[in-house]
């Protein structure tokens, strides 16, 4: 098989996100093959080659820097290296040199709900560079996939739906008492549709029991939610969080009602994918991918609708038997979505490109 140089630029000591699906899908690859590469400091003191195991970087690597290091540094590596494909977990790959990329597309958030900033720039300026230039476009879902060909006109042959995986031995039933308490995993970024979150939690007047944010504070908004909570006067019902080790994410998941992901938009969906593994009820969007992750599991909501979400919750807090429910069809519907698998069939994609 053809040898690979992988992109691990976001493979960090605190991974979230891409970081995960980095971390995972590079562990499940047949490491004879794969070449892993952590800058270190953006080719100025070295990089790390790590060719049969992985040792994350320290931190996080800004944009800019990260694309300078794509551009100018890794072609160089891989010419060193005599590798034949770069493979990326995300959109990004060196540009106008002779690497043959392949690239994992997660979603288009900018493009859905645009803003005046870098990211959005970046998608549309750099993403299509990207796009056009890569020998394949593996899409974390047919909901992307369906995007990048209406975004961005890419040819329906050059997009391959593949189903993503999770870390089964990171994520798994306890047989824990569940608490009272709602779970919401994720950024503050108004397309996580927080505010309709809280209002339906306030409508739903289930007050001994709590929600729990799990993600990092951000102030552009999370000032704006601490305001709605503070409003309607539910600011001891609510608990903030920021980065949680895989530890404690798993025994919230084992204690929580419910995983709430009501977004606007997912491109995939990796929490209710470990909740589903944990035999934890979800109460997710029919937008987006999550009716791909999830099935006929759990709870779909309409986002816009508080009145539908808060009728998830009342649904969960008067059937206790869901639990039993969850917890016999939600590990066997999360173990379809298996990082082994997904390596072999990239491997053979892979060989198949030779």
């Amino acid at each position: 098989m053809s040898s690979i140089v992988f992109n691990g630029s976001y493979i960090t000591s605190k991974n979230t996100g891409i970081g995960v699906v980095s971390r995972d899908l590079v562990e499940s690859l047949n490491a004879q093959n794969i070449t892993t590469l952590i800058p270190e400091d953006i080719g100025v003191k070295g990089d790390i080659y790590i060719p049969n195991n992985l040792a994350p970087g320290q931190g996080s690597i800004s944009h800019f820097r990260r694309l300078y290091w794509l551009q100018k540094v890794v072609p160089k590596i891989m010419n060193n290296l005599n590798a034949q494909y770069f493979l990326s977990p995300l959109l990004e790959a060196p540009l106008f040199t002779n690497v043959k990329s392949i690239v994992l597309a997660h979603d288009l958030i900018p493009l859905r709900y645009p803003s005046i900033s870098f990211l959005t720039l970046y998608h549309l300026i750099y993403i299509p560079l990207v796009l056009k230039q890569s020998k394949l476009i593996l899409c974390n879902s047919i909901s992307t996939a369906n995007d990048l060909h209406s975004f961005y006109n890419v040819p329906r042959n050059k997009l391959l739906p593949i189903k993503l995986g999770f870390n089964n031995k990171k994520y798994y039933p306890l047989n824990k008492n569940r608490k009272k308490f709602f779970l919401i995993i994720g950024r503050h970024n108004p397309h996580k549709n927080l505010e309709r979150v809280i209002r339906a939690f306030s409508f739903a007047k289930i007050n001994d029991y709590k929600l729990i944010f799990v993600g990092s504070y951000d102030k552009r908004y999370t000032p704006k939610l601490l305001e709605i909570i503070d409003d309607l006067n539910i600011r001891h019902l609510c608990e903030w969080k920021g980065w949680i080790n895989d530890e404690e994410k798993l025994l919230l998941l084992n204690q929580c009602q419910a995983l709430i992901i009501a977004s606007l938009w997912e491109g995939f969906g990796l929490p209710a994918l470990e909740a589903m593994a944990c035999g934890t009820p979800v109460i997710a969007s029919e937008r987006g991918a999550l009716p791909e992750v999830i099935g006929d599991y759990g709870y779909l909501i309409n986002p816009l609708d508080i009145h539908s979400i808060a009728s998830a919750m009342n649904a969960i807090v008067n059937d206790k038997k869901c639990f039993e429910k969850a917890l016999n069809e939600g590990p066997r519907r999360a173990a379809s979505f298996n990082w082994v698998d997904t390596a072999r069939l990239i491997e053979k994609i892979i060989q198949e490109m030779e």
